[in-house]
């Protein structure tokens, strides 16, 4: 019966810790046997051997190991050269001597001394802890590029009244303005301290109650720096527990000043945007109930006061012609009366067709526009394309925004003739009005036109206008028609 052999405790301690394809590197002991360095083997670590300090370096900086066995002759060196590389930061030096020069292995800086000639139990434990040490280094290495990138400060801290802070990263320097060594243990200052007064209470509270729940607690508060300025920071966190009764607090700390800023402009915004809204409306609410008051005063004229004087004019035309026997002074004078009534009467018909013409309601905008041109002081050129009845709020702004436009032609522009053009394109009506007269309108406030900007963009539209000495005017308006609710 073949027995089953257990590898030496040693080996089978070293490969538990070596894992697989780590090495590690000689540099300067070709003094000693090979034979010494069979339990690394064994326990499948490789053996690199490095022809000189630089090529021991590159060996670790490629990875190829991470423990380096040294004799004491090139230790300072080689030393030199591991500490100056930050990416180093965890290689393991063990420096081999004999025992009359240990104390200059250690002051060369190693990590760890081992007198030759040495047990192979020695080595496996050397090789071993300094292992072990180099991947505690690595992982804190990670740990702290970890925390250094973290956009916050992260912390372990006792869960008391001053919340005494056992560790935490520098990044809270750049949040409060004070060292994060300042609240270690609060040596200098607790971290309650920095919490702005009128947000301890509501802290301590979020805190305890999660703590309570155990879970996570997420707050924002506020902090007063150390130049003054109030800044708003998250935490989150989570209790642990110690293992002794006592709880601690694990998390994490970001400046979110930006952030609500960012908010409260956000909200301030909105307000802003519904009142503007607001006004917008009320504008419009505004612009129709003077547009339907017009249609009013119009009906009103053309159903009273302007028929009752059509009826006067045409009984006082039928008196007349029934009396030819009317003296000739006494004619002559009821006529004059007769021509005043009619010419009031035109005023009065002129009146009405400029508050509202009863075309525009009853037949649209192209019929009131083909009206208005005829009547135009001077020749205008009408060019429409409507295939449908728009909101009756769209038409009137564009037929007094024609109209406003053909007065100042008549009245300012010295023009030989005018143009205009309306249109539908898709979900907009476009309005152009020009002339060939001098041009050089002046489109600042208070010119004037500031009516007719109001009235397209009481309907949300836009008017541009473009007027340059001696080359005429033109004006553009752009109206969106609304979708058929």
């Amino acid at each position: 019966m073949t027995g089953i052999h257990a590898e030496p405790r040693p080996v089978s301690a070293l490969k538990d810790v070596a894992g697989s394809d780590a090495g590690v590197v000689l540099l300067g002991l070709e003094a000693v046997d090979d034979s010494a360095w069979e339990i690394l083997a064994a326990s499948g670590l490789r053996l690199l051997c490095a022809a000189d300090e630089s090529d021991a370096v590159r060996t670790l900086a490629d990875g190829g190991a991470a423990i380096v066995l040294a004799d004491v002759a090139r230790a300072p060196a080689l030393i030199r050269s591991v500490r100056a590389e930050p990416d180093l930061a965890a290689a393991h030096v063990v420096v081999c001597a004999e025992a009359g020069r240990l104390r200059a292995a250690l002051d060369a800086g190693a990590d760890d001394v081992m007198r030759i000639p040495f047990e192979p139990e020695v080595l496996a434990a050397r090789v071993a802890a300094g292992l072990r040490a180099a991947r505690l280094r690595a992982n804190e290495a990670l740990l702290h590029s970890l925390v250094a990138n973290i956009p916050g400060a992260v912390y372990r801290c006792v869960c008391d009244e001053d919340w005494t802070m056992l560790w935490l990263s520098d990044e809270i320097e750049t949040i409060s303005g004070y060292a994060a060594s300042d609240f270690i243990a609060s040596r200098v200052r607790t971290f309650t301290s920095v919490i702005h007064p009128d947000d301890r209470e509501q802290v301590e509270r979020s805190v305890m109650d999660g703590v309570a729940a155990d879970r996570p607690f997420t707050i924002e508060y506020r902090i007063v720096r150390s130049d003054g300025e109030v800044r708003w920071v998250l935490e989150r966190g989570q209790a642990q527990e110690a293992g002794d009764g006592r709880r601690w607090l694990d998390g994490a700390i970001f400046d979110v000043t930006a952030r609500r800023a960012a908010e409260q402009a956000l909200r301030e915004h909105e307000i802003v945007e519904a009142k503007l809204a607001e006004v917008q409306a009320s504008r419009a609410r505004i612009l129709d109930a003077a547009d339907r008051a017009r249609r009013e005063i119009e009906r009103n004229l053309h159903d009273g006061a302007q028929q009752r004087l059509v009826t006067v004019a045409l009984r006082l035309q039928l008196w007349l012609t029934a009396n030819r026997d009317v003296a000739d002074d006494a004619r002559a004078d009821l006529e004059d009366l007769l021509g005043e009534l009619r010419t009031g009467l035109s005023e009065l018909r002129d009146l009405a067709h400029g508050l509202h013409p009863a075309v525009l309601t009853d037949r649209g905008l192209e019929h009131a526009l083909v009206a208005l041109s005829r009547r135009a002081p001077v020749p205008v050129e009408l060019t429409t394309a409507l295939p449908e009845r728009l909101p009756i709020a769209v038409e009137s702004a564009a037929y007094f925004t024609v109209c406003e436009a053909l007065t100042n032609v008549a009245k300012y522009a010295d023009a030989s003739h005018a143009w205009v053009t309306v249109e539908r394109r898709n979900a907009h009506l476009a309005v152009e009005i020009g002339d060939d007269g001098v041009g050089g309108v002046d489109t600042s406030v208070g010119s004037g036109l500031e009516g007719l900007r109001d009235r397209i963009a009481a309907v949300d539209g836009t008017l541009e206008i473009t007027s340059s000495p001696r080359k005429g005017t033109v004006l553009r308006a752009h109206v969106p028609v609304p979708s058929p609710s």
